[in-house]
């Protein structure tokens, strides 16, 4: 059995304890060095055999994996933020069926989680936006002609760029295409959750000034959206005049 395991943010205790008791186990780990913080893997035991997968290719990576499993070892894969996000997993999983390998996925926190609790921010705000739309610029590796910027930026929900920093001038001229106002405020959360964490709140127009007078190049997420900062309606769910599953409205009787 192979587990997939989702690191975190970054921060060495936002591991969830499943994962952490995962990686305590493993005679193998292979994680990726870039990205994840290497306090995370202090827990696993003195003879476990680490590999940082931002030296290897897919094969080289999959080799080790096979070895490991043929052997009898328990190996751990561990990726950055929940593996289901740009994590690269399922040319991972392709290849171990093929080889009728076991393997099965621990979830992570998100580093988009982890940019919204430095904000102390809801990415989803009665009348403001009810949907979040995650993505990334489009630079060396093509996305589909469908989901360009310039095109899910119409929707007008909250958006969230990954891997998108590096490519700022192209994202905040998209930003224009869609539509989108200058005022549309904006945030960019540098290593979420990290020790070194930086977190900068400004509006589509001074976004890419922010990320040059701060010299922000990888490892950070952009957000736009009025939940940033707007004014919103009160939950439904805990008003007293609205009805749930567990709880009757409160109906006011009449005065005279």
């Amino acid at each position: 059995m192979i587990d997939f395991v989702g690191a975190g943010p970054g921060a060495a205790d936002l591991i969830t304890l499943r994962g952490h008791k995962l990686l305590s186990e493993a005679d193998v780990i292979i994680y990726t060095g870039s990205l994840v913080n290497e306090e995370v893997i202090n827990c696993r035991k003195k003879d476990c055999k680490v590999y940082n997968s931002a030296y290897m290719t897919l094969e080289e990576v999959m080799e080790v994996m096979i070895s490991s499993e043929r052997k009898g070892l328990k190996t751990v894969r561990l990726h950055t933020g929940d593996p289901s996000i740009y994590g690269a997993i399922r040319e991972q999983m392709d290849i171990l069926d093929k080889e009728k390998i076991q393997y099965r996925v621990c979830p992570g926190v998100s580093s988009f989680c982890a940019a919204a609790a430095a904000l102390n921010l809801e990415y989803t705000l009665p009348s403001v936006s009810q949907s979040v739309i995650i993505t990334r610029a489009e630079g060396r590796t093509p996305v589909p002609e469908k989901e360009n910027i310039s095109e899910l930026a119409k929707h007008g929900a909250t958006m969230v760029l990954f891997l998108s920093v590096g490519l700022i001038e192209s994202v905040v001229n998209k930003l224009y295409k869609a539509g989108v106002s200058k005022y549309t405020p904006a945030a960019i959360v540098y290593k979420a959750s990290w020790p070194d964490e930086k977190k900068f709140v400004c509006t589509v127009e001074t976004l890419k000034d922010t990320v040059l007078k701060n010299n922000i190049k990888n490892t950070a997420l952009i957000i736009i959206g009025n939940v940033i900062n707007s004014d919103y309606d009160r939950s439904c769910l805990y008003d007293p005049t609205f009805s749930t599953l567990f709880r009757k409205e409160e109906i006011k009787s009449d005065e005279h």
